[in-house]
C-alpha cells in the first residue's frame, strides 16, 4: 500500500511539473511574440505623429510644446497597439502549437487548454488595467495638448469651439446649453445667468443667432423665456426676440474642454454637475405650466443628450481597455481552429477579429443620438459578444 500511495504521489507531482513546463514553455513564446508584434505596430502607428511633430518644428512652435506633445502622444498609441499585439500574438502562437500537433499531445498528457491559456490570459487583464489608466489619464491629456494650440487663434475661431449637446461653463458668470448647431445659430438654447449676485436667471430660446463683438459674445434670442425678470421682478416673462450679451465671454483664449479632454475624475465630477443642471432647468421647464407640454418633451430630451455623451466617452475607454482581454480571449481558441503554420492566415484573423471588434464600438457609439436605448450600456456590446463567442469556442476546443 505505501508503494502504491509513493507511485500516485510521484505521477502527481511529474504531471503537476509538466503542466508547469508546458505554461511557461507556451507563455514564453506569446511574451516574444507580443514583443514583435508592438514593436512593429508602434513603428507603423507612429510614422504619421513624427510627420505632425516634424510640421510643428517647421511652423515655429516652441519646443518645449513639441516635448509636451510627443510625451503624450507616444503612450497613446499604446491603446490601439497593445490590443492589436496581443491579438496577432495569441492567433500566431496557438496556430503554430495546432499545426505542430502540439495542442493534440498537451492533451494527450491531461493538459487542459485553459491552463495553458492562463499566463497569457492574466497578461492579456493586467494590459487591459493598464489601457484602462491609459485612456483615463494619457489619452485626456493628449487632447488637451493638442487642442491647446486653438488658444492662440482669433476670437471667431473661439466661437467655434461652442459644442452641441454639452454644458458649458467657460464663460464668467454664464452656464450654457444648445441642442443643436447651423453655421452660427444655436437650437433650444439654455442659459443660467449669475452675472446679478442677488439672483439667478434662467433664460431659454427656441434659437439665437451667436455673434462676437470685441471680446462679448451677442445673442440674438428668439421665443424667449427669462425667470426671474430680474432682482425686482421674480416673475416669469415670455419674449420674442431680445438682444442678450455676455461680457468678456472670450477675454480669457483658453480652450474650451470637450467630454474626450476630461480626465478620469473630471468626467465623473461633470457628469455630477451635468446631472444637477439639468434637474434645474427640466423644473424651470415644468414650472407653473409655463412651458408647453410638448416643449418640456423636447427640453428633457435634449438635455439628456449632454449626460449621455459624457457616458458614453466614459464607457468608450473602458471598451476600448477591455479589448486587451476580450482579444486574447478569442484569439487563442481562433488560432487553434486556424491550425495554419502560414502567418498570412493569422494576420488576416487578426485583422477581421479587429475590425469586427472597434467597427461594432463605432456602431454602438453612434446610437448615442437614440437616448432612449441608453447607448452607455449599448457599447460594451462587442465586449460581450467577444467573450461568449470565446466562452463557446474553448469549450469546443478543451
Amino acid at each position: 500500500m505505501p508503494a502504491v500511495f509513493s507511485t500516485f504521489q510521484l505521477f502527481n507531482f511529474s504531471t503537476f511539473n509538466l503542466v508547469k513546463t508546458i505554461e511557461k514553455y507556451v507563455f514564453k513564446s506569446f511574451l516574444t511574440s507580443f514583443a514583435l508584434a508592438f514593436l512593429v505596430l508602434s513603428f507603423v502607428l507612429t510614422i504619421g505623429l513624427m510627420v505632425q511633430i516634424v510640421s510643428f518644428i517647421l511652423d515655429g512652435v516652441s519646443i518645449a510644446f513639441v516635448w509636451d506633445f510627443a510625451s503624450v502622444c507616444l503612450p497613446e498609441t499604446m491603446q490601439w497597439t497593445i490590443p492589436l499585439a496581443l491579438l496577432v500574438s495569441s492567433v500566431l502562437v496557438f496556430s503554430r502549437l495546432s499545426a505542430d500537433s502540439e495542442i493534440a499531445a498537451m492533451r494527450a498528457c491531461g493538459v487542459n487548454l485553459v491552463s495553458v491559456m492562463k499566463w497569457p490570459m492574466m497578461f492579456g487583464f493586467a494590459c487591459a488595467l493598464f489601457g484602462a489608466w491609459i485612456n483615463n489619464e494619457i489619452v485626456p491629456r493628449e487632447h488637451e495638448v493638442r487642442r491647446s494650440l486653438k488658444s492662440k487663434v482669433s476670437v471667431d475661431t473661439g466661437l467655434e469651439l461652442l459644442e452641441p449637446g454639452l454644458w458649458i461653463d467657460d464663460f464668467p458668470k454664464v452656464k450654457l446649453y444648445f441642442g443643436a448647431k447651423e453655421g452660427n445659430w444655436l437650437r433650444d438654447l439654455v442659459v443660467f445667468d449669475y452675472s446679478d449676485s442677488r439672483i439667478e436667471r434662467t433664460i431659454t430660446a427656441a434659437k439665437a443667432l451667436v455673434e462676437s463683438e470685441g471680446r462679448d459674445i451677442n445673442l440674438d434670442l428668439y421665443n424667449m423665456t427669462v425667470d426671474p425678470i430680474d432682482a425686482e421682478h421674480p416673475g416669469m416673462a415670455r419674449i420674442a426676440r431680445y438682444q442678450y450679451t455676455v461680457k468678456d465671454a472670450l477675454a480669457d483664449t483658453k480652450y474650451t474642454k470637450k467630454g474626450k479632454d476630461m480626465r478620469f475624475r473630471e468626467l465623473v465630477e461633470k457628469l455630477e454637475e451635468t446631472k444637477n443642471l439639468n434637474e434645474r432647468a427640466i423644473a424651470h421647464a415644468e414650472k407653473d405650466g409655463e412651458v408647453a407640454p410638448d416643449e418640456v418633451k423636447k427640453i428633457k430630451r435634449n438635455l439628456k443628450r449632454a449626460r449621455s455623451k459624457l457616458k458614453v466617452e466614459l464607457s468608450k475607454r473602458f471598451v476600448f481597455a477591455a479589448a486587451s482581454f476580450c482579444f486574447i480571449m478569442i484569439g487563442v481558441p481562433l488560432g487553434i481552429r486556424a491550425q495554419r503554420k502560414e502567418s498570412t492566415i493569422g494576420m488576416a484573423i487578426s485583422l477581421a477579429v479587429a475590425i469586427g471588434y472597434y467597427l461594432l464600438v463605432m456602431l454602438m457609439i453612434s446610437l448615442q443620438m437614440s437616448y432612449a436605448i441608453h447607448p452607455e450600456i449599448l457599447i460594451w456590446t462587442p465586449v460581450a459578444l467577444t467573450l461568449a463567442l470565446a466562452a463557446k469556442f474553448i469549450s469546443k476546443n478543451r
